[in-house]
Order: C-alpha cells, then structure tokens, then sequence
C-alpha cells in the first residue's frame, strides 16, 4: 500500500518544504532502479510527469546530466524544473539538485528486501513562483496534500509498469 509522509522543513520558513515519501514494491531493485535511472521513461508511467527534456548528457551512471522535467499536479497549475544528476550508487541511490520554479535537493533511496525493493524519497525544496512564496502560509497543506498525491500516482504507475514488464519478461526501464 502507499504510503506517504510530508513535513514542512524546520527552518520556519513557510515557502521551505521537506517531504519524504516511501514505497514498497513487490519486484528486485535492479528492476525498479532501471524504471528509476530511466527519467525519459517516466511519463509512459507516472501520470503527473508531462515531458522530460535531456538538456545535457552526463557521464558515468548519469552523474551531471540534466533533465527539465515538466509536471502536472492535482492543482491547476503546473512546474517545470530542470534537474542535474549529482550522484549515483548503482541499485542504491540517486540525488540530484533543482534549479527552476522549485529549488532544491531530491534523494531516492533504494533497499532491497526478500523480493521487494522499499523506496523512500526525500525532497528538500524551496518554492521559487512568487505567488506559492506569498500564498504559502495559508496553503501549505494544501501543497504537501498535491505532492502527495502525485507521488502515489507515481508509485502506482511504476508497480503497473513493473507488473507489465514482468509479465512480458522483459525489464521496464531498462532501455
């Protein structure tokens, strides 16, 4: 089952957020690292993610490439961010840095555990938009309930995807 958590970040600062998000799958993390490493691939399964846009290819394992991805929410707008790869430890974790309508950190972590992979996402982000800055304060929860809700999306899409790729033999994300 999905599960998610998000915290305001503890500096006070209404327009700074932290929020961690944890999923479990039921598949090898070799699987859901590939589907992970793969953001080209994610719009054919996380239903919030638009487009993504290599901007620059980078070297081993990904590290200093950037992508500008653009998402849709569950509120009536959406955010574009261009994201640069800077670390990768193969089927362990992934961190890169966003520049754009949001700045800030993005960490997945990856844990294999008797057939499932337990996934957590950690994002440290400080909204940019002058109006999410001014209207912060008030809706907050509002903006921790839409990443929430558009990370279960995405944890719904890769189980999906990973579902299907098991069932064709083949590996999802891999290509």
């Amino acid at each position: 089952m999905p599960h998610n958590a998000a915290n305001p970040m503890s500096t006070g600062s209404s327009s700074h957020f932290y929020l961690v998000s944890h999923w479990r799958l039921e598949a090898p993390v070799e699987r859901v690292w590939a589907a992970l490493a793969d953001p080209a691939g994610w719009p054919a399964w996380w239903p919030y993610v638009r487009q993504v846009q290599t901007l620059r290819e980078g070297g081993a394992h990904g590290v200093g490439s950037v992508r500008r991805f653009d998402w849709s929410t569950r509120l009536p707008y959406r955010i574009v961010i261009d994201v640069e790869a800077v670390e990768s430890v193969r089927h362990q974790r992934m961190r890169g840095r966003s520049r754009g309508q949001l700045d800030g950190e993005g960490l997945w972590l990856l844990r294999a555990e008797d057939g499932y992979t337990d996934v957590t996402y950690v994002w440290r982000v400080r909204l940019v938009k002058p109006w999410m800055r001014w209207l912060a304060p008030l809706l907050a929860p509002v903006f921790r309930w839409n990443h929430a809700a558009v990370m279960r999306a995405g944890e719904i899409g890769l189980r999906r995807h990973l579902e299907a790729g098991a069932m064709s033999g083949g590996s999802p994300g891999s290509g």
